[in-house]
């Protein structure tokens, strides 16, 4: 078991990333049938340049859910996994404990906010 980590805590954890995968694809699913509206209402039809910006806003909007969605959704996958493996609240990346207070603010995180930030510059700068 993680450093201080409970097997009630860990329970608790598991149910809690278990609801947030129900609803990333719920959320997901609705932006997928936005998309279809869309293009249905489209149509054949002349649309004038107003309603092409606002759908294109709108697939841009539905794009960036989804892609952050699908994100949130590998995170949880793998947490789950880590749940069991028995490495839940261990980092991925070096072994490290994962503070509590951390695991009940963002339970999908499989990094210390160091490694996260580390990270997060990386993939700013594209490396």
């Amino acid at each position: 078991m993680s450093h201080d980590l409970d097997s009630a805590f860990i329970a608790r954890q598991k149910e809690r990333l278990i609801e947030l995968r129900r609803q990333l694809i719920s959320v997901g699913n609705a932006a997928g049938r936005d998309e279809q509206a869309w293009q249905a209402a489209a149509g054949d039809e002349p649309q004038d340049e107003g309603d092409d910006g606002e759908r294109f806003a709108q697939q841009e909007n539905d794009e960036a859910v989804l892609a952050h969605s699908e994100g949130r959704l590998a995170a949880i996958d793998r947490a789950l996994e880590k749940i069991e493996e028995g490495s839940y609240g261990r980092s991925d990346e070096s072994d490290e404990p994962i503070p509590r207070a951390r695991l009940e603010a963002v339970p999908e995180t499989i990094y210390t906010i160091d490694e996260s930030e580390a990270r997060e510059r990386n993939a700013r700068r594209g490396l």
